[in-house]
């Protein structure tokens, strides 16, 4: 056997409790996932996809105090789901759609336009939308331009 094999060995063997409380964790993760991915999509504003530039919301007309607490915890929600989506790559759980959950929370340039290009794409457009259905409420509104190429 390799070193590095033989280092890994030792490593998980002397970290099962940790390992333990990491697959724990990423069910948790997981099962809340699945949980509120409905709610959260059911959430989205029919005509959030309808402009080219996202749309302010009423958080933004709120104190600028709560406005900032709220959007640092968002922020830093976001960082721990991506660094968890990171780490469950390796361990058990939903890596991917932890990540992208962090991505969605995150602040950074051009996520609006991310958002809308993936949101268009067929087979995601028809998920969130029976998301929706279920949820009893309208469909999503794309602009006319992309709506007709997607």
């Amino acid at each position: 056997m390799t070193t590095w094999i033989t280092e890994m060995i030792t490593w998980i063997t002397e970290n099962q409790v940790l390992l333990g409380w990491l697959t724990f964790a990423s069910l948790l993760t997981f099962v809340v996932s699945l949980a509120t991915l409905p709610w959260l999509v059911a959430r989205i504003p029919a005509d959030y996809f309808a402009y080219h530039k996202r749309q302010g919301t009423q958080l933004r007309q709120g104190h600028p105090a709560i406005r900032l607490a709220l959007l640092i915890g968002k922020n830093l929600l976001g960082a721990i789901l991506l660094a968890g989506g990171l780490i469950m790559i390796f361990v058990p759980g939903q890596g991917l759609l932890t990540m992208a959950m962090g991505l969605l929370l995150l602040d950074y340039p051009g996520k609006f336009t991310l958002e809308r290009h993936i949101a268009r794409q067929r087979s995601v457009r028809a998920g969130l939308n029976w998301l929706r259905a279920r949820a009893g409420v309208p469909s999503l509104i794309f602009d006319d331009h992309h709506d007709a190429a997607a």
